[in-house]
């Protein structure tokens, strides 16, 4: 069901109610990460039975999502190929570059990412973000990986769907729903929940990335006190957003991103591959499984390109 533009508790009110700043000391950087201790990650290793792999990422490529009114899709460029190269022993080589914003495909959102009222998470001043980058908050400061027990929840399965309308609201009824239907499968402390909207397989289906970036599923406002309940460390979508867009309030851009990032200090991790996993899941009813998605350590960047890797 699409809700739009209903009155909603103002996003404040709602950030300072799940605020974790302080939680894990005043100088923490990695905020809801900390969840996934060496115990849980341990636990997270004993769920690989098969063997059997699946990566989320989406091609860095010309044929992205990106329609360009904003980000661009990764250029990838030849500097040598071999060619007129005159080495001893008949020796050539070939090498290139890739030119991308950081978040234009698969990727982490830095803790940097987003701000209000001059703060970052945990406090942080947000004039430490500068032109030379984020001095606080950085994605480096999540350098020792994102990875733990990961579970998948099918929304668009859940609303027998190939994929949910732009502008459809996730509520926490329909996260409870699909954890039930999915055989029971539990989210808590230190997992990474991966909502599937089928917004992937809608631009594989269509190819038209104006579409793709017009508007999207998402999380509703009312997800973000669900997912602190839990202490979910960090959570993923095939989306581009995370969030509901067009947004629950005409008076607010990107309110989920500001309660999650800026107050719980929460990961998101976007525009994510779910389709082949999702069909594996409902193959052999096993909903969670190993997750590891390490960031590059891009010196005080706001976000890095992932390829995030599932074993079951």
């Amino acid at each position: 069901m699409t809700r739009q533009h209903t009155r909603l508790e103002d996003f404040r009110v709602v950030g300072e109610r799940l605020r974790n700043w302080g939680r894990w000391g005043p100088e923490d950087e990695r905020g809801t990460i900390n969840f996934i201790t060496p115990e849980r990650l341990v636990a997270a290793g004993r769920l690989i039975r098969r063997g059997a792999i699946f990566d989320l990422g989406i091609p860095f490529d010309k044929s992205g999502p990106q329609d360009g009114a904003f980000r661009s899709n990764p250029l990838h460029m030849m500097s040598e190929t071999g060619a007129g190269q005159d080495f001893p022993g008949g020796f050539k080589f070939a090498d290139d570059y890739v030119l991308m914003p950081l978040q234009c495909a698969s990727q982490w959102d830095a803790l940097a990412h987003v701000h209000y009222d001059g703060l970052l998470y945990n406090g942080f001043p947000a004039d430490s973000i500068t032109t030379k980058g984020a001095e606080h908050c950085s994605i480096e400061k999540q350098a020792k990986g994102i990875a733990g027990r990961g579970v998948l929840l099918d929304i668009a399965a859940l609303k027998g769907v190939d994929w949910l309308e732009a502008g459809t609201v996730i509520e926490p009824e329909d996260l409870d729903e699909a954890c039930e239907r999915q055989g029971g499968v539990e989210v808590g402390t230190g997992d990474i929940l991966l909502i599937r909207t089928g917004w992937r397989r809608k631009f594989l289906s269509e190819g038209d990335p104006a579409a793709f970036m017009a508007g999207e599923p998402g999380l509703g406002q009312a997800c973000c006190a669900w997912l602190h309940e839990r202490e979910v460390a960090a959570v993923g979508s095939d989306n581009w957003a995370i969030e509901v867009l067009p947004g629950e309030s005409p008076d607010v851009f990107l309110g989920v991103h500001l309660i999650l990032i800026r107050d719980m200090g929460m990961s998101l991790g976007e525009i994510l591959d779910f389709e082949e996993l999702a069909e594996d899941c409902h193959r052999d009813g096993v909903w969670d499984f190993f997750f590891a998605a390490p960031p590059l350590k891009i010196t005080h960047a706001i976000g890095s390109p992932i390829n995030p890797i599932v074993i079951k």
